[in-house]
């Protein structure tokens, strides 16, 4: 019976997973599975239901009427027993099982890879599971726990944590400066586009940079990532604007200058930083025991 209960956890897991990514084959990626075992998963589950819950085609994966019908009721499911193993591991309390975190990587490199060996020391029965992604991801797509944002929080369907405010530099090598130097005087902040500027390729929003005169940015290297981009200024590559919790150690050894510090309006949208889960999370004690460990020793 013990071996069925499971089978069907899996087989549930299996269907919510093809559903959420819209494919076996990216199932079978995040499960870290046989495309093959989470077919068979689906099937046996249908065969259990007695009904097709989804439409296969070459094209693309459709939930059938049952299938939309079974879904709500199979991820409140899983949902539930998750909690009750949950619950059943906080009577030993000690949380364990596997956290999947997600976090800019940026945030990775510099705040919670730092923190990991001290983190599994202190609770060293929960797996850590560390992703990186320079863009918003979907928590469900992608079997997230947790995602650390900078920014605003738009998704009302999240529960949000306030881990603190990171402020912004505008940063520059002193080669750079060596190379083409800057006025900081007070048209200094005008002559911004006569520099090289390092903008976000994917991300337009970070490229409005929060001044407290209204300058058209133009930029002439883009990329990606905020590493990278913290990278290219180290290189002496340009002018970019990053968050405190990535460049204050550069600052302080003087790798990295800072430019125009009374020019960037303080506080602003992209100061803070949130850790963000769905409110109705199975993993509540690993959630709160991961943040409750991390909040103190962050250097934003």
């Amino acid at each position: 019976m013990r071996c069925q209960s499971h089978q069907k956890t899996e087989d549930l897991e299996a269907f919510l997973t093809v559903v959420d990514t819209g494919s076996f084959s990216s199932a079978a990626n995040l499960l870290n599975q046989q495309v093959a075992k989470v077919s068979r998963a689906v099937t046996r589950l249908e065969d259990g239901l007695d009904v097709t819950l989804l439409n296969r085609t070459t094209r693309r994966l459709e939930l059938t009427e049952e299938g939309e019908l079974f879904l709500q009721y199979a991820r409140d499911g899983l949902n539930i027993l998750e909690k009750g193993e949950e619950a059943l591991r906080l009577l030993k309390r000690a949380p364990s099982g596997k956290l999947r975190v997600d976090a800019a990587s940026p945030f990775v490199f510099h705040q919670l890879a730092p923190l990991v060996g001290e983190f599994r020391e202190a609770f060293p029965d929960i797996t850590l599971d560390i992703t990186s992604h320079d863009s918003i991801i979907d928590l469900l797509e992608h079997k997230t726990d947790i995602a650390i944002r900078i920014g605003d929080l738009s998704d009302s369907n999240l529960h949000a944590r306030r881990l603190g405010k990171s402020k912004l530099h505008i940063v520059a090598s002193p080669q750079y400066l060596e190379k083409y130097p800057i006025s900081e005087g007070e048209d200094g902040i005008s002559t911004l586009n006569k520099h090289k500027l390092i903008g976000f390729s994917d991300s337009p929003s970070l490229n409005k940079w929060p001044l407290k005169q209204d300058i058209n940015l133009q930029y002439s290297l883009r990329a990606s990532s905020g590493e990278t981009i913290r990278q290219l200024c180290l290189a002496g590559q340009g002018i970019a604007l990053l968050s405190h919790f990535m460049v204050h150690k550069d600052i302080s050894a003087g790798s990295l200058v800072a430019l125009f510090r009374d020019d960037i309006v303080s506080p602003n949208r992209r100061e803070s930083v949130q850790a963000v889960y769905y409110k109705n999370s199975a993993v509540s004690s690993r959630i709160s025991a991961f943040l409750d460990f991390i909040q103190p020793r962050l250097t934003l």
